[in-house]
């Protein structure tokens, strides 16, 4: 379970926002550009410090005001889907995917993360391990991209806007793969989304934001 109740002082406005999501679950963040949304994922993965408040994953504290916790972005196993993938150009597929594993030379799955082959594979792309992400499409980015997220075995997976450069075909094919993770995985999943449609394919919940705060909130 994830439970956010953060607030963050901003430039253009003041976020405060508190939700919780169970294993089962999908929350679906929505709204116009610069109501917040994104800005809340980097908080629950620690790449933004909250001005208050606490976030909790699987009973642990990542952060809490009251209690002086900020656990850094790298010990909170929370895999995170950028918008634009952030794959390192210079680096290959291989080494992009092993990039946030303790051990990267283990084959074998352990507690510092899963077999990257095997997760590779999952996602139909293991013949691409020597190739640079100039030379992939963007499907096969995606893919790279979300097996760099799982590899380390999270306990939550952000996911940034997924399909906001996709055709229609493509959006419906990786909306499947998102709830077949979800599946498979049982962990919560937070996804960003502007577009109505995509909240209600997807989300167990739908958090509607404006500048922000919560201003509607609704269970499927």
């Amino acid at each position: 379970m994830l439970r956010v109740s953060i607030a963050k002082k901003l430039s253009y406005f003041n976020l405060s926002v508190e939700f919780q999501v169970e294993n089962n679950q999908i929350l679906v963040l929505c709204g116009p550009s610069g109501s917040g949304k994104t800005t809340i994922l980097e908080c629950i993965s620690g790449l933004f410090t909250p001005t208050g408040g606490a976030i909790e994953l699987a009973g642990n504290v990542l952060y809490s005001s009251d209690l002086d916790v900020n656990v850094p972005a790298k010990d909170r196993r929370v895999g995170y889907l950028f918008q634009d993938y952030a794959l390192f150009p210079h680096m290959t597929v291989r080494q992009n995917v092993v990039y946030g594993l303790r051990n990267p030379n283990k084959s074998a799955a352990g507690k510092n993360g899963l077999d990257y082959k095997q997760v590779l594979e999952s996602f139909g792309v293991p013949h691409l391990i020597d190739r640079f992400p100039g030379q992939l499409s963007g499907g096969e980015k995606q893919r790279v991209a979300l097996a760099r997220a799982l590899v380390v075995q999270p306990q939550l997976l952000l996911l940034d806007e997924p399909f906001s450069a996709l055709d229609n075909k493509s959006k419906q094919k990786l909306q499947q793969e998102i709830l077949r993770l979800h599946q498979d995985w049982q962990i919560p999943m937070v996804l960003v989304t502007h577009d109505e449609e995509d909240a209600l394919a997807l989300g167990d919940i739908i958090v509607s934001l404006h500048q922000g705060k919560v201003v509607e909130m609704k269970l499927r």
